[in-house]
């Protein structure tokens, strides 16, 4: 019956003497239906007064938590040319083992003995530089010869001088007397011949005195001739004196300047001999580069470079090899009006990607295939997409992390904020209003 009709069914017929009439019309759903709204209402409001943590979602990778962990590439400190490989990839290597041979490619390195070579030029230098240090020993002994030698000469040449002084006083003083003798030898003849004069003394006598004042004369000339040659032998001893020192200068100086010649070659030499040696370590290290080994244990991603005979120069990327020992942690980014609202020490939940997980973010407790994570670090300069780069690590107190999990997958996280009720989450979220900002109650340590 659709009871479109003005007349009503019920002025004609009694309806509830029809069994489905009577199971109608006689029940009450009104009243359930209003229990059932002051339940729900009553339980809405209790959910609404339920802690709620604000939180902070954001996307990242699972790094490292050291920069010697993380994947790295090998280079090769010189150029080269790939001779020959060692490895594949996938390959497991240790510290040291020889990942590829190369060879030179550049002239002046192309001498397979250039090494030994060197070697032998130093060895060379080498034994010049002990010549030359000989030749100076052999000089400081001549100079030091020559020197005791010009000592002892000039003692010689004092002791003379000495005795021709002594001399030159010696005839002084005969030549004197002699003098004296002479003028006494005139005084005598005169007075002789005066008296031979008066006749008091005979010719003979006068002749007498005239040989003596002869003799006198005589020997006064002797002696002064002797006083002139000691007074010149005198003179004599002091030009040797002069000369002696003159020449032993002018020899000593001669020795001395070969011997500072001989220094100066020798001083060339030596730095001659430094450059060979660095020359040679410089070969030697150079030698060693041509095998390009592992750094640190690891596994080997990718072949940059392949092949046989390919060419590259110095720094170019050649291996990539991941270590195989690593402390794994996830990198997150942050708004930078979220970053006051984070800290060092805070906890952060993580969903990896590839792990399935129940979240519910403002209830971590209730939350399932979450992992927990400590904030380690916190970037002080923005990142090139805009925000600011947040270090994890594992939460040791926590589920420990799968051990499956690879560097590079990504992750989910969340960072825990403040507990807040979820009628007041709700509102700040209606308003766009940013989490509550507080600083924690035990500050980190720098």
């Amino acid at each position: 019956m659709l009871n479109i009709s003005k007349n009503s069914v019920s002025e004609y017929v009694d309806l509830t003497k029809f069994k489905s009439c009577q199971e109608i019309f006689h029940k009450e759903y009104h009243k359930r239906f209003k229990s059932f709204l002051m339940v729900f209402t009553v339980i809405m409001i209790m959910i609404l007064f339920l802690p709620w943590t604000q939180n902070i979602t954001s996307s990242g990778n699972v790094t490292t938590l050291k920069p010697n962990q993380r994947p790295q590439t090998i280079q090769s400190q010189i150029p080269g040319r790939i001779e020959q490989w060692f490895v594949q990839e996938g390959d497991f290597v240790t510290a040291g083992d020889t990942i590829l041979r190369i060879s030179e490619v550049k002239s002046e390195y192309f001498d397979a003995q250039l090494a030994e070579r060197t070697n032998v030029q130093l060895n060379a230098k080498s034994s010049s530089v002990d010549a030359y240090k000989n030749k100076i020993n052999a000089l400081n002994n001549q100079i030091s010869a020559l020197q005791r030698e010009r000592t002892l000469k000039l003692e010689q040449a004092q002791n003379k001088l000495k005795q021709a002084y002594l001399k030159v006083k010696t005839d002084s003083i005969d030549l004197e007397a002699l003098k004296i003798k002479a003028a006494i030898a005139n005084t005598q003849f005169e007075r002789t011949s005066s008296l031979q004069t008066e006749g008091l003394k005979a010719v003979k006598d006068v002749e007498d005195a005239r040989n003596k004042l002869q003799e006198a004369s005589a020997k006064l000339v002797s002696a002064e001739n002797k006083f002139l040659v000691a007074k010149n032998e005198v003179i004599n001893s002091q030009l040797d004196i002069s000369t002696l020192q003159a020449t032993y200068a002018d020899k000593i100086s001669k020795a001395q300047s070969d011997l500072y010649a001989t220094q100066s070659s020798a001083y060339d030499t030596e730095v001659q001999v430094s450059k060979l040696e660095t020359d040679l370590a410089n070969y030697t290290k150079r030698n060693s580069l041509l095998y390009v080994t592992a750094p640190q244990d690891g596994y080997i991603n990718k072949a940059i470079k392949s092949g046989i005979g390919e060419t590259f120069k110095e720094g170019e990327q050649l291996v990539s090899i991941m270590p195989s020992n690593y402390e794994l942690a996830v990198e997150m980014y942050v708004r930078p009006i979220d970053l006051p609202l984070i800290h060092v020490g805070e906890d952060v939940r993580v969903q990896f990607d590839g792990w399935p997980a129940i979240v519910f973010s403002g209830w971590p407790n209730v939350s399932y295939g979450t992992y927990g994570a400590k904030i380690i670090a916190i970037e002080n300069f923005i990142s090139n997409n805009g925000m600011y780069r947040v270090l994890l690590a594992p939460n040791k107190e926590d589920v420990e992390w799968p051990k499956d999990i690879r560097v590079g997958s990504g992750a989910r996280t969340i960072a825990l904020l403040d507990n807040v009720p979820i009628w007041f989450e709700i509102w700040r979220q209606i308003n766009s209003f940013p989490p509550n900002f507080y600083q924690p109650e035990q500050a980190t340590t720098k």
